[in-house]
């Protein structure tokens, strides 16, 4: 999945007039040219910015820069006198030299005539960077200005929105037809984010890491409410080691899950870019840091809970591995039925209390309890667990919890020693049904329902190489 400018949004900037000549023709002689000959040469500004020829600031911000490549004291000596010499390569950078305040939403834009681009770097001020990788510890990559050329070699763009607050220098090498190199500088900086209106990263599940399971979703948690969700879609990339295919979808304004379509692969490692900076995420607030994620998917182990057989069969790596006596909800109350589902493994506890409260009933009800369990993995947000529960003479036999699974102290010790967040969870035979938004429900949602809840509408590979990420591209 890739964030690209469209072109078409953006009109090219061209020469604007200046009060005195940009160009001079004057009398030249030198050896290949023959005498008598006349040289176009670039008049030289000396300017506290930009003091030497072809890095032209201030009055002429704005403006096209002429890079002038016929003869000169440089130029080869082998040029035949019958050859022309050069011609003019006229470079266009948006945004202009000098100027202050630029949208971080708004792309960088190189645009060469009468020669092509041969590469384009971006840097940040040293400050910047330095805060970058002090803020969060993400590789230099996730930071990078990068951009992509286009095929005629004559326009380079950049890939992701710009960092906000940043004194940014960009640095073009142009080419005209005869091969002569020409470099064109040119700076400028960026808004600044206004505090209180900063778009940041509150949580992620999993975390940089983290072994997980086939069913694991990437959980993004932002600080505040995001408006222009299909931008922020956009600026999130992922890659892993064997393809797959997902989408994101929002749950209010500041929660958005990547779900694949499939399970993951087993045995692979994901990586997440997500590139936030400069993008506008509502009116007035821009992304104002970017983030990169690892983590590896484990084996691949799946759970399978019969509410009606009253057992729990454990696969892994498509072979069955454990079965399990268990006991479900009783179906007593709605509270104390199972949920019936895709569950995902959630998080694992040695000890645990589980407190009726937290459910809706309150201490000293009918129906009310509060004690501490052992091996507690948690597979809802409604309370719902597979822990131990000794004495119980039930398990195998019937259903007669609050609605957790419950175990044994030997099986549940194994089921929570060998349990990886994300492991699917299933569970059959009940008349509740989880909730997409119960706990990490997300597996209930078809993939078509999923795929149109996605603000952009489409579906994200996971193995796209072809990703922005260098300083130039070419086909």
């Amino acid at each position: 999945m890739r964030c690209h400018w469209r072109r078409s949004r953006y009109s090219p900037i061209r020469p604007i007039p200046l009060p005195f000549p940009l160009r001079r023709s004057v009398p030249h002689v030198c050896a290949g040219c023959g005498p008598s000959r006349t040289l176009e040469v670039a008049l030289v500004l000396d300017t506290p910015r930009s003091p030497i020829l072809l890095r032209l600031g201030g009055v002429l911000a704005g403006a096209a820069l002429v890079l002038s490549a016929g003869c000169s004291a440089g130029a080869d000596a082998q040029t035949s006198s019958d050859e022309t010499a050069g011609n003019d390569v006229n470079v266009t950078i948006t945004p202009a030299d000098g100027s202050d305040e630029v949208r971080p939403d708004l792309p960088i834009v190189v645009a060469a005539e009468g020669g092509t681009i041969t590469d384009v770097t971006v840097q940040r001020s040293s400050d910047d960077a330095e805060a970058d990788a002090a803020g969060n510890g993400d590789p230099a990559s996730v930071h990078a200005i990068t951009g992509t050329l286009n095929e005629a070699k004559t326009e380079w763009t950049s890939d992701w929105t710009l960092p906000p607050g940043s004194d940014i220098t960009v640095t073009a090498n142009v080419e005209n037809p005869d091969g002569e190199a020409s470099e064109v500088v040119s700076s400028f900086a960026t808004l600044p984010a206004t505090e209180g209106q900063r778009l940041e990263l509150k949580s992620n599940f999993p975390a940089s890491g983290d072994e997980v399971g086939v069913g694991m979703p990437i959980i993004i948690d932002f600080d505040m409410p995001v408006q222009n969700k299909a931008q922020v879609e956009a600026a999130m990339t992922l890659r892993s080691e064997q393809p797959a295919v997902g989408a994101w979808n929002w749950f209010g304004d500041q929660r958005v899950v990547f779900r694949t379509e499939e399970y993951w692969e087993p045995n692979q490692e994901v990586v997440v870019d997500m590139r936030f900076a400069g993008v506008l995420a509502a009116e007035g607030v821009y992304g104002v840091k970017n983030y990169q994620l690892r983590f590896d998917v484990g084996r691949s182990q799946i759970s399978r809970v019969d509410n009606n057989t009253h057992r729990m069969l454990v696969e892994r790596d498509g072979q069955q591995i454990q079965d399990f006596p268990i006991s479900n909800g009783d179906g007593s109350r709605p509270e104390f039925r199972t949920t019936s589902g895709v569950h995902l493994t959630m998080e694992r506890h040695r000890d645990y209390v589980m407190d009726s409260a937290t459910i809706g009933i309150p201490e000293d009800s009918p129906g009310a309890y509060k004690l501490t369990v052992a091996y507690a993995v948690r597979f809802s947000n409604s309370g719902e667990f597979a822990h131990t529960s000794e004495g119980n003479t039930s398990l195998g036999i019937d259903n007669v919890s609050h609605g957790c699974t419950n175990m044994s102290l030997e099986d549940s010790r194994w089921f929570y020693e060998n349990t990886l967040i994300g492991d699917p969870y299933i569970v059959t035979g009940t008349t509740r049904e989880l909730e997409v938004d119960n706990g990490w429900g997300y597996w209930q949602r078809s993939w078509e329902d999923w795929l149109a809840n996605s603000e952009t509408g489409e579906a994200d590979p996971t193995d796209d190489d072809a990703a922005p990420g260098s300083s130039q591209t070419a086909a």
